[in-house]
């Protein structure tokens, strides 16, 4: 059994090398996750035609139990496939037992979040140039209204709202929101808007720009932003989303809102806000003391 396998994949993999002619280190990865499947069928004592989608899943299944990470077995599951696709090219078998078998969920990692007094530090920055009032207005635009990086480079002139304290942007699935902006940075945007007058060119309709006067990239924001984070002794690296993330963490355990920060931050569904925000144990206690019927003292 584990000889005709082992045969069967020993070809599909000359095929690769030779006719396909991919890496050597994308061969090597093949090699290695159908090396996993003959071990799973040595170990069940099952042939190759015998394989089939329950089997399949079977590994998969196994692969995730002995630790191998949601990634890993997407992989594994792709070179099965390949591997079958060949097979059934070849006409050794009639069907793909891997074609529709999904591999777990990556959990989502949460981004790191900075804690009042780090973001209150970050946003101190001297502003003694164009492009530090510049990136004083970015940095309090992202923290005051939760923005995401393209939301804030994309937005204009007309989108901003002084009156209303008020800043509308297109966001996921060009839907639009119009979100607060907070007085810190509705003072950084005025302060601003009297530099980008003279920077920015006649017809450039962006609220951010450059030096030459033309709308700022998402890769500048990112590098300025840790480079200001660096200057500010930022214990680990700045990026737009952590900012964003951080404004929906503090607004979250400030007003245990779930529904009005999925608003605030343009989500299509509280699931994705649940798992973006997160709530330290701490401030859960609190709300459980003050909440449960239990829990009240009297």
């Amino acid at each position: 059994m584990s000889q005709d396998l082992e045969t069967r994949i020993d070809t599909f993999i000359r095929h690769l090398e030779k006719e396909r002619r991919l890496s050597p280190h994308t061969v090597s990865a093949y090699r290695r996750d159908l090396n996993a499947l003959i071990d799973f069928c040595k170990n069940q004592s099952v042939s190759i035609e015998s394989v089939d989608s329950y089997f399949i899943r079977r590994f998969a299944s196994e692969s995730h139990r002995k630790g191998a990470s949601p990634r890993s077995v997407a992989r594994r599951l792709s070179a099965i496939r390949g591997f079958f696709g060949y097979l059934m090219r070849t006409g050794v078998v009639s069907v793909n037992p891997a074609i529709n078998i999904q591999a777990p969920k990556p959990s989502r990692r949460l981004p790191a979040t900075l804690d009042a007094d780090e973001v209150a530090s970050l946003l101190t920055l001297s502003t003694e140039d164009a492009l530090s009032m510049r990136d004083r207005a970015i940095l309090e635009l992202f923290y005051s209204s939760g923005l995401r990086l393209a939301e804030l480079v994309s937005s204009n002139l007309a989108d901003l709202d002084f009156q209303d304290g008020t800043i509308r942007v297109i966001g996921k699935g060009n839907k639009t929101r119009v979100v607060p902006v907070g007085r810190h940075a509705l003072e950084a945007l005025k302060a601003w808007m009297l530099i980008r007058a003279s920077m920015a060119k006649k017809e450039e309709e962006a609220i951010f720009v450059t030096q030459r006067g033309t709308r700022i990239a998402c890769r500048t924001v990112q590098a300025r932003l840790k480079r200001w984070g660096m200057q500010q002794g930022a214990s680990t690296s700045i990026h737009p989303h952590m900012l964003r993330h951080s404004f929906a963490t503090h607004m979250l355990e400030s007003s245990s809102d779930l529904r009005a920060v999925q608003e605030l931050l343009g989500h299509a569904s509280i699931s994705t806000t649940q798992v973006y925000t997160h709530l330290d144990f701490q401030h859960l206690a609190q709300i459980y003391d003050k909440a449960h019927p239990r829990a009240r003292r009297s």
